[in-house]
């Protein structure tokens, strides 16, 4: 195998050096030993070696992906060198590598590749392994989250500048997986049950995906806050009692399938639930879409909002009139990615604050399968995780956790 360094002004020892005409100017060929490829190491000059999954066309994941290995020169100027920690695989990182989200990866040759290309992921933490000698705010060790999507997190290492990055003030009490799957998800859930429309304590909310992260998120959350919820989950084969309590546990109030919901009769169960209707149902909040919304925005109470933040379905959202005439309910939409990208500050306080309930043991993660990464990981087994996301009933988020890297 070759690994390529940039060239510098030392003299190479003839048992390494090697003459390769076709070789720019700015970088030598230079052989490494078999007993060195089998661990991560860093060159005796600094560069770190790293691997990434990237693409350089959208498509599938698993006809488009590859695991691309490259060098990184030590941190200098305003640099910072990262060592990732934990990265989870999310559907909208896997939309991405199909192209149809909206928010575009960057594809580049800054990887050392003659035709660009990106690296997959937006959500993950890193830790900071180095700095160049003008950046401040951020030392070796610190913990860092990516302030945008589109960053790029599936890989071992990156170099970047502050810009990019949210610093973890206190990463006392955490795991790298409670930190890394914090952004996204919990943020979610936290926005929509608060920037909306005032739900009041002991009034109630109505959600579908109610096992998904974000629903997890938004039963404990709404918990803490004194709302009450009713939570909608796929009908399954089997396991939807055990799913119901676990649930429960988390502190939701009701659970029923999405067949339950459309059943004649489900309104007068959510009148009993509901005090006779004195307590009102002010939020709904969909990420599935089609005929389980209609059936989710008749129990609203009038003035209620309905916030669709996904479309796992791919059905649309179909308005019915009368809801909108009679009733007011006002129908929103929410992307955490944008809303991101407008309000760096807010998003670092709500992170910090949903961390800080971690800490105190009254937020619980999200289940996850791990999957390792380490200096020897095969690309088969990194890309078969993310196809795995695609599939049905999984027991948890997979997330990649970055061994010996």
């Amino acid at each position: 195998m070759l690994t390529r360094i940039l060239q510098s002004p030392f003299r190479l020892s003839n048992t390494l050096a090697t003459k390769r005409a076709s070789l720019s100017s700015n970088l030598v060929a230079i052989p490494v030993a078999s007993s060195l490829i089998t661990r991560r190491s860093i060159s005796a000059y600094g560069y770190e070696q790293a691997k990434a999954l990237t693409f350089s066309k959208h498509g599938e994941p698993g006809e488009v992906l590859g695991l691309h290995g490259h060098s990184i020169s030590p941190a200098h100027g305003n640099s910072l060198t990262l060592r990732f920690l934990a990265s989870p695989i999310n559907p909208a990182d896997i939309n991405q590598v199909q192209g149809v989200y909206p928010t575009k990866p960057t594809f580049t040759t800054s990887l050392g590749t003659p035709e660009p290309i990106a690296v997959g992921g937006n959500e993950g933490v890193a830790e900071v392994q180095s700095c160049g000698k003008d950046v401040r705010g951020l030392v070796k060790g610190d913990w860092v989250l990516m302030r945008a999507p589109g960053f790029g997190t599936w890989r071992t290492h990156a170099q970047t500048d502050t810009s990019n990055l949210l610093k973890v003030e206190d990463k006392s009490g955490l795991r790298p997986i409670q930190v890394g799957t914090v952004s996204v998800n919990p943020c979610t859930a936290y926005r929509m049950l608060k920037d909306f429309v005032n739900v009041g304590e002991g009034e109630w909310f109505i959600q579908n995906g109610a096992n998904s992260g974000v629903g997890r998120a938004a039963i404990q959350l709404g918990k803490l806050w004194g709302y009450k919820s009713i939570n909608v989950v796929r009908g399954r084969p089997e396991g939807t009692e055990n799913l119901r309590r676990e649930l429960e546990d988390l502190g939701a109030d009701v659970v029923v399938t999405d067949t339950e919901l459309q059943e004649k009769g489900f309104g007068d169960k959510v009148k009993e639930w509901t005090n006779g209707g004195r307590e009102k149902v002010r939020l709904g909040l969909n990420c599935v879409g089609g005929k389980v919304v209609n059936a989710m925005a008749k129990i609203l109470s009038p003035q209620a909002h309905l916030v669709t933040y996904g479309a796992m379905s791919k059905q649309p959202v179909q308005l019915p009139t009368g809801l909108l005439i009679f009733k007011n309910i006002t129908f929103d939409g929410f992307w955490v990615s944008k809303w991101s990208e407008q309000n760096p500050e807010e998003k670092k306080r709500t992170v910090d604050h949903v961390l800080d309930l971690i800490r105190q043991g009254k937020f619980k993660d999200v289940p996850v399968e791990e999957v390792l990464w380490d200096y020897n990981t095969k690309q088969d087994s990194l890309i078969s995780a993310i196809q795995g996301t695609l599939e049905g009933f999984r027991k948890g988020k997979n997330v990649f956790v970055f061994g010996d890297t």
